[in-house]
């Protein structure tokens, strides 16, 4: 018998097609903007070894290096700032004009990048506008993924959410596929002085036109059913930002939240995918193009695994499959770097096997934010150089009458200088760029997957445990500020810290101690402090 829509139960398929058809529209919106946020704001990112070159001063190639770092990483510093300023707003005037207010200072700042003058007809005072077009970058991004996460996990069914903010967990690596893409379209189709000349500023100009389709699309949204009917039962708060960090227990889930989730996370997330790319292209000299392409074919083969574990997360609780993809990263980060490096450049690392490399010097500091007050003795430019060619080293204490003396095998260069050192590398049969015919691409890709698939692991469930962690009345608030303090702080620092670890400590695998030690944090503080509220009930939060 064919069921009449004036029928109690046929009206409620055709309502629950209508919510299934509007939950679909707040999905791809919110998806939408937050992938053009992630897309501005990792174009940077991925081209930060090229903007070292046109930011910063050039003599001092690793110094350039760690100063475009520390730019990238400067937007990840300020996003917890984001948090709280557009958190605020979120928990206060509602999730749709929040996120419709990132969107544009995310869009602005990124097109007036793409009009920077560089380092050379500037000087510094270039670098001090990049800079600050990060910080809007960092700030807008800040208020973007709690109302995104917040907005989607609030439409969605009870018994789905999990994979719902899924789709909004792969838009963080979505952005980052689109943005090597124009990279590389770029790059392809420019020869190598037309994109220094302009090339670089293209894919920058480009977000005009996402931002135009964002803002169309995110106005047709309505607010969020969850946050109207709060609002229609007096439960907002009037002071979200001390119900959230100075009152029981909200606080401390937040603190669990950051330590026993978030931290973790962001480590993994940019040690696999971030930290990955810089490590194929810096340390082991593979071609752009070859790194674009492995890394982009890896993110393509394991984006839909955010939604398996989005849906697993809701069968089986969000808490066991994050840390469970946290202590996996902590267990094979160094095989699967191991595995990649042989892969990638096995040339170099039989070299450097057969050559021992060490430098004898005192006054070796550790570098981290690179400046116009930065100081570099011999031992730390002499580093630098062979960091900046992929060579591991031993660092001994200096030789009597010498400030600095590099060995490489059995030949001893005095000084600091970078041509004697490149000389008598070249000398003792090194070479930086992989041999094309010994590259391993199969198990460099599947190295690079693995990696990947940790990232889905910790990753897709996050934002229905974040959800469901805080009530409605601050839950934009709370979510914003762990989440970004663990990617923004914890994960954005990464390429930073781990390159200024491996040009301080002479391993080339050094770097990745950092996030080992904070997934292995991640996991401890997860298991004994987080609890798992898969399914709550977000309307009587």
């Amino acid at each position: 018998m064919q069921l009449d829509s004036a029928s109690p139960s046929g009206a409620r398929r055709i309502l629950n097609a209508e919510a299934s058809r509007e939950e679909a529209r707040v999905i791809f919106a919110s998806a939408l903007g937050t992938v053009f946020e992630w897309y501005d704001f990792f174009i940077y990112a991925t081209l930060a070894p090229f903007f070292a070159t046109l930011f910063f001063p050039p003599e001092n190639p690793t110094a350039a290096l760690l100063a475009a770092f520390a730019t990238y990483a400067a937007g990840f510093i300020i996003r917890p700032f984001g948090a709280i300023v557009f958190g605020r707003i979120g928990d206060v005037v509602g999730r749709k004009y929040t996120f419709l207010l990132t969107v544009v200072v995310m869009g602005g700042a990124t097109i007036a990048t793409g009009c920077l003058p560089t380092f050379a007809q500037l000087g510094w005072v270039a670098p001090v506008i990049l800079v600050l077009l990060r910080l809007l970058q960092g700030l807008a991004l800040g208020g973007e993924y709690g109302g995104a996460a917040t907005y989607v996990a609030e439409y969605a069914p009870q018994h789905s959410r999990g994979y719902a903010t899924a789709w909004v967990q792969t838009t963080a690596t979505f952005g980052l596929l689109l943005s090597l893409s124009i990279i590389l379209a770029c790059r392809e189709g420019l020869s190598v002085d037309q994109f220094r000349a302009f090339g670089w500023r293209l894919p920058f100009v480009v977000s005009v036109l996402l931002l135009g389709w964002t803002l169309i699309i995110r106005m047709r949204l309505k607010e969020s059913p969850v946050f109207q009917r709060m609002l229609s039962e007096g439960r907002a708060s009037r002071r979200p930002l001390v119900d959230t960090f100075l009152r029981a227990p909200n606080n401390l889930r937040v603190f669990a939240a950051l330590f026993g989730a978030c931290a973790g996370q962001g480590v993994v997330w940019y040690t696999g995918q971030f930290y990955a790319l810089f490590f194929m292209t810096t340390s082991l000299h593979l071609p752009e193009r070859t790194a674009y392409l492995l890394l982009g074919g890896a993110l393509l083969a394991a984006m839909p695994l955010f939604l398996v574990f989005g849906r697993l997360s809701d069968r089986f609780g969000r808490k066991r499959i994050i840390l469970a993809g946290c202590l996996l990263s902590a267990l094979l980060y160094l095989p699967l770097f191991h595995m990649l490096a042989q892969a990638v450049n096995p040339g170099l690392m039989a070299w450097q096997k057969a050559t021992p490399v060490s430098v004898a010097a005192d006054e070796c500091r550790f570098h981290v934010f690179v400046g116009p007050w930065s100081e570099f003795s011999a031992c730390d430019i002499a580093r630098g150089v062979l960091a900046s060619q992929g060579v591991g080293f031993e660092t001994g204490p200096a030789e009597p009458g010498q400030a600095v003396v590099v060995t490489i095998g059995q030949e001893r260069v005095l000084g600091a200088a970078a041509q004697p050192i490149l000389a008598a590398l070249a000398r003792s049969g090194y070479q930086a760029q992989p041999d094309p015919a010994q590259i391993d691409a199969p198990k460099a890709f599947l190295a690079l997957f693995l990696m990947v698939v940790l990232v889905t692991m910790v990753y897709g469930p996050m934002a229905a445990f974040l959800v469901e962690l805080f009530p409605t009345r601050i839950r934009y608030t709370s979510i914003s500020f762990p989440y970004h303090i663990g990617n923004g702080w914890f994960g954005g620092m990464l390429p930073l810290l781990s390159t200024a670890l491996v040009a301080w400590s002479g391993n080339l695998f050094a770097g990745l101690y950092y996030p080992i030690a904070v997934a292995g944090l991640t996991v401890v503080v997860g298991a004994l402090c987080v609890h798992d509220r898969r399914g709550v009930d977000l309307n009587l939060e």
